[in-house]
């Protein structure tokens, strides 16, 4: 099933996201943490891209498990360090086995690295462009509330965005934030600039303290007073920072919805037992 298709009712609905392995003897118990979170009932799971390319076969054995365990795959694919003629490849790929979702990605820029002359993709809207001259995709593309990093500021980062979303995005979803307020203000100036396509919000459950400054280089979030709070008084005590993390999560998803946020988007870290903990939190919510 295509995510359009998933999302345009308008009805409440939590995806999760999951990586392959880094080595192909780990591929089997990934395929078992698939079976696992997809007795969750997640609308969508997705598997991200290996960087720089890498692992191709890795996103494809696991986006096959995702839709055998009977749940809808969407496979991120970044295009930074890819020729036309791999991404084509890889989409035929994917056509071949039945994988018709796509998160079309830029990809981090790799320590060191130089455009070359010849380079195929400098930015996502291209790969964007490439995979609807397919035709048989649905294709979403990531957001930044908290503004894109190489972006001078909200305006210039709108307009990107609004200028990718006109190459046929289906829908969005955002990199982790921790400040609701934050999202929806800038649900709210997406809106103004006549972004009208559904937005996913995609929520970090921050289980281990160790993970908070990896996450924010990535994502560029600004942390609450609350959750910093938070991570003072139970950061050294695992399995307290485990279930604060899952609470403030579920409370955040709880709190986004109540303000109108219909979809979700868990950032699992391949760690079932949270995804579980989370929607088990949400059980009425999501059935109301």
């Amino acid at each position: 099933m295509k995510i359009s298709e998933i999302l345009k009712n308008n009805k409440v609905t939590v995806s999760f996201e999951v990586f392959p392995p880094k080595e192909w003897d780990k591929i089997e118990s990934t395929k078992h943490i698939v079976r696992q979170m997809a007795k969750s009932r997640p609308a969508f799971m997705s598997v991200t891209y290996g960087a720089a390319g890498t692992r191709t076969g890795f996103t494809t054995e696991i986006a096959n498990e995702i839709n055998s365990s009977g749940v809808t795959a969407l496979s991120h694919l970044t295009c930074l360090t890819s020729t036309k003629e791999k991404i084509n490849d890889v989409l035929d790929e994917w056509h071949n086995n039945g994988i018709e979702n796509i998160l079309a990605l830029r990809g981090d820029i790799p320590k060191g690295f130089v455009f070359p002359n010849d380079q195929n993709f400098r930015y996502a809207y291209e790969l964007v462009n490439t995979i609807k001259a397919r035709g048989d995709f649905c294709v979403g593309g990531a957001s930044y509330p908290e503004i894109h990093p190489e972006s001078k500021n909200r305006i210039e980062d709108i307009q990107h965005l609004k200028e990718k979303v006109d190459c046929g995005l289906d829908f969005l979803t955002t990199q982790m934030f921790f400040d609701n307020d934050i999202f929806l203000n800038f649900k709210e100036n997406c809106l103004i600039k006549g972004i009208d396509i559904p937005i996913i919000a995609g929520i970090m459950p921050i289980t281990n303290a160790g993970y908070i400054k990896r996450s924010i280089e990535l994502s560029g979030c600004k942390l609450p007073k609350k959750f910093k709070r938070i991570v003072e008084r139970f950061g050294e005590n695992p399995a307290a920072m485990k279930q604060a993390g899952i609470i403030y999560a579920t409370e955040q998803i709880i709190d986004l919805m109540a303000n109108g946020q219909n979809n979700i988007h868990i950032y699992t870290m391949n760690k079932p037992d949270v995804a579980e903990s989370i929607m088990k939190g949400l059980s009425e919510i999501i059935n109301e």
